[in-house]
């Protein structure tokens, strides 16, 4: 009894009541990927050894991943739902992405916080403060080392993977809605609301050339995978294709009827470009031809976001304004029975003149946000789709197992009133869970954020740096105790403070000087010269000035001279060689700060021995 109380509630339980932590949901892609890595066979050599899958839970284990199954993108569309995954302080999420090696996702919302999320349990990692302003575009660079993102002041800001954030750039005046990397990763390109594009060297962040052509705001951008060739949709109903070299506008794709909200190029072969928009319908161009091939239709409301599967050319998913995601095989049109077939103009007589082909979603998530859809962002294994949109939370999808079909009728599906009439949803018992994912979200917060607070700074004298002012008695003179030890000198006490003239500063109450001389607060003396200008800085001084060869009255009144140079026989801080060689020393050089040795492990682990850590032998 007691092991099972320890083992739920830990080992400091102490009777009161406390909540038990569920379980949370992991998807684990090791199995399917050992899986295939242990029974794949060259292509040439026929299909893989593994047996096929059936629609029954002992298949699950013969699960493979989606780079298996080239020529079954429809085994990869993720009908599922994961997870939910929402702050503590919910903003709208505008920007998904996940990091390249698939372990986190990252997520930009309108607070201008990068918020990181476990790819693998869904659960909250850490948040910081990215932007002043909201966040509407991040992109990774191709070869995994930076990202560079973009918020509504029109700042771009470079981070290492760590998120160190190294440089920040006005970009703009306007709010940047789109950023891409070219295909070497040294430029890249930004679309703006002030109806430009502008491509930056990447490792100066200088400006190169701006491209205008768009006669209202630019809303999407993106740099073709392998190829110098740029792209962009506007407000003003057309997709312009770029050369990035010299600035031109190659060509302009008409067809849209209202605001472009997404063009992107198929990363894989880079022959298609996807775009969608305000007017409810997304196009597939094929670059070659110079034309929309396939018109995707279903949407009911704008489509405002769209994303390619980075293995499946064929499958594509996209985002509406209705908080509903569809996905499409472009090679199944999916035509409803009251609808005429369309068929491709590949197979036509005139590929030039005929009619795009019309293809309706393979698989629908009628219900899978209650608001917008903004950004989604696919696995770089191509497992889980991510889904960020307005109503403040970013949710994880992923395809069935074999043998599941409660999926399919779930609230994401069919929405929450026909699936609780169908028992796939219970409102009582999801609000309940939705509550303890909420729970444990704040506490995964709580115990990931880290108090970065600086500590307050102390009021220093003129001289060596972080030496603090020293208190002072009622007659001005310092006041003894213990002294704190310059760093990196070894024992050595700071130098004296500089004596003050008696009576203090002219023309300053003596009681009060000494009372602010105790409080530490003492104010910096006026600069003296012309009124209101002061004094211009001083011209630097030779190495290895004397003072005392300075004139007399160049030292202000009651101050001693400092004393001479470091030199040879003459007189330094205590401790400190003036010609040593010993050490890797240089020879010749005066006054040479050494920095003692650092302590070795064994010495550290003896001194935290000494305090009763790492006694027990694992």
């Amino acid at each position: 009894m007691d092991r099972d109380y320890q083992n739920a509630y830990g080992s400091n339980y102490d009777g009161g009541y406390r909540r038990q932590v569920g379980k949370r949901s992991v998807t684990d892609y090791g199995s399917s990927m050992v899986q295939w890595m242990r029974s794949r066979q060259p292509r040439y050599k026929a299909a893989s050894k593994v047996e096929f899958e059936r629609p029954s839970a002992s298949y699950i284990v013969d699960m493979l991943p989606p780079i298996a199954k080239p020529q079954s993108p429809a085994d990869a569309i993720p009908a599922k739902h994961l997870h939910s995954s929402l702050n503590k302080a919910r903003h709208a999420v505008n920007v998904v992405r996940w990091t390249p090696e698939g372990r986190r996702l990252l997520t930009g919302s309108y607070s201008g916080e990068f918020t990181l999320w476990n790819g693998t349990a869904f659960n909250f990692e850490t948040i910081m403060q990215a932007h002043d302003v909201a966040i509407r575009a991040a992109t990774y660079s191709h070869n995994e080392d930076w990202l560079i993102s973009a918020c509504n002041d029109g700042v771009i800001k470079y981070w290492q993977p760590n998120f160190n954030n190294v440089k920040a750039i006005q970009a703009h005046n306007d709010p940047i809605r789109g950023i891409a990397f070219s295909p070497n990763d040294t430029k890249f390109v930004t679309a703006s609301d002030d109806a430009t594009l502008k491509i930056f060297d990447f490792s100066g962040g200088v400006e190169e050339s701006t491209l205008t052509g768009h006669n209202w705001d630019a809303k999407a951008v993106d740099w073709h995978p392998n190829k110098g060739l740029l792209v962009s949709g506007s407000k003003d109903h057309q997709v312009k294709l770029w050369d990035p070299r010299t600035g031109r506008c190659l060509t302009t794709l008409h067809g849209h009827k209202n605001t472009l909200a997404k063009t992107l190029f198929e990363p894989r072969r880079g022959q298609l470009l996807a775009t969608c928009g305000r007017d409810q319908v997304a196009r597939i161009f094929d670059l070659r031809m110079m034309r929309d091939i396939c018109l995707l239709r279903g949407h009911e409301k704008e489509v405002s976001t769209l994303t390619w599967h980075p293995f499946h050319t064929a499958l594509l998913s996209t985002g509406g304004n209705d908080g509903s995601i569809y996905h499409y095989l472009l090679n199944e049109p999916n035509t409803p029975s009251n609808t005429a077939t369309s068929i491709p103009p590949y197979d036509s007589a005139d590929p030039a003149n005929a009619p795009a082909q019309t293809i309706f979603p393979a698989h629908r998530l009628q219900h899978a946000h209650d608001a917008p859809v903004w950004s989604l962002d696919w696995h770089p294994l191509g497992h889980i789709l991510a889904s960020g949109s307005n109503d403040r939370v970013t949710r994880f999808w992923t395809r069935a197992r074999p043998g599941e079909t409660d999926c399919f009728n779930d609230r994401w599906h069919i929405g929450e009133a026909a699936a609780e009439s169908q028992g796939t949803w219970n409102v009582r018992a999801g609000r309940r869970s939705m509550r303890e994912e909420e729970e444990l979200e704040m506490e995964d917060e709580a115990n990931g954020l880290v108090d970065q607070t600086m500590p307050s700074r102390q009021v220093v004298l003129p001289g060596l740096p972080g030496l603090a002012l020293p208190s002072a008695n009622n007659d001005g003179t310092s006041a003894g105790g213990v002294q704190q030890n310059l760093q990196g000198l070894g024992n050595i006490p700071p130098p004296p403070p500089i004596p003050l003239p008696p009576g203090g500063i002219p023309g300053m109450d003596p009681a009060k000087f000494a009372e602010l001389l105790a409080s530490g607060k003492l104010p910096l003396p006026p600069p003296v010269g012309i009124p209101g200008q002061g004094l211009p800085p001083p011209p630097a001084l030779p190495p290895n000035f004397d003072f005392s060869k300075l004139p007399p009255g160049m030292l202000p009144p009651g101050f001693p001279p400092p004393p001479p140079p470091l030199g040879a026989g003459g007189v330094g801080l205590p401790g400190i060689g003036t010609n040593d060689n010993a050490g890797g020393g240089v020879s010749g050089v005066s006054g040479v700060r050494r920095r003692g040795p650092l302590p070795s492990q064994q010495e550290s682990l003896k001194e935290e021995q000494r305090k009763g850590k790492y006694r027990s032998v694992r």
